[in-house]
């Protein structure tokens, strides 16, 4: 056997290798697609449906626009509303996460030109973030519970403003740091007053490094669950929460 022949051979042995493994790696995803096509019958079929016959979309119906039951078995469905719980965790997300950036700019903005925060409080800043929910949960919840604040949108953003402005004030304060203070110097011999050297001259400089925050608060804000689960129940659900509960 030339080394040619030895080469071709290695080559179909590999490929044939990785053939298979992506076969297997590929056919739970591909189980997962056809069966969300598939009628309800056909879920737990024996012998094992491979295709969809016919294929349907009234699960997708179903399970995003809401139904009681399906037709042919009694597989019952849940009862949340996944378009309604994308559309609360949309302004709740989108909600808090301004609110964070902005008042956590401003903060950021006093700690590195005034020193309003010094480093021993900003550390102690950065802790609040770093205490788990679980321990918190409870008391905020009888606390939500008092002043009427269970299951509102406005208790959700306020929890999720407050537990990300330490993220909000640490990002955009190494921003700010960058910028130099003679712009600010400038802007001030022309007249601007402070407030508007702030949000007209050094946010807009490191407006790059606020989008880079505020996608960064709008993930862990989004993916939040414990406490949607805790302090909402029926009225304002979220999306992680209404598709654990599914």
């Amino acid at each position: 056997m030339t080394k040619s022949q030895r080469r071709r051979i290695a080559s179909v042995v590999r490929y044939g290798v990785l053939t298979l493994w992506a076969l297997g790696a590929f056919f739970p995803i591909y189980w997962m697609i056809s069966t969300s096509f598939k009628p309800d019958s056909q879920w737990f079929s024996w012998p094992p449906v491979y295709f969809p016959a016919p294929p349907t979309l009234s699960n997708y119906l179903n399970v995003w626009f809401g139904a009681g039951q399906y037709d042919v078995t009694q597989y019952a469905i849940s009862s949340q509303k996944p378009l309604v719980s994308m559309w609360n965790s949309t302004v709740i997300a989108a909600t808090s996460t301004f609110l964070a950036v902005l008042f956590g700019s401003v903060i950021a903005y006093g700690v590195s030109r005034y020193r309003i925060l010094s480093e021993a409080r900003m550390f102690q800043l950065l802790m609040l973030r770093m205490i788990p929910p679980i321990v918190v949960v409870a008391p905020l919840s009888l606390y939500y519970t008092a002043v009427g604040l269970v299951d509102t949108r406005i208790g959700l953003i306020l929890v999720y403003f407050l537990t990300t402005l330490p993220y909000a004030v640490w990002m955009t304060k190494s921003f700010i740091d960058e910028v130099p203070r003679e712009v600010e110097q400038a802007a001030e011999i022309l007249g601007a007053s402070r407030w508007r050297t702030l949000f007209e001259i050094v946010l807009p400089l490191v407006r790059s490094g606020l989008v880079a925050t505020f996608l960064f608060i709008l993930i862990l804000t989004w993916s939040e669950y414990l406490l949607a689960l805790i302090i909402t129940k029926t009225q304002v659900t979220t999306l992680p929460d209404s598709t654990q509960s599914a």
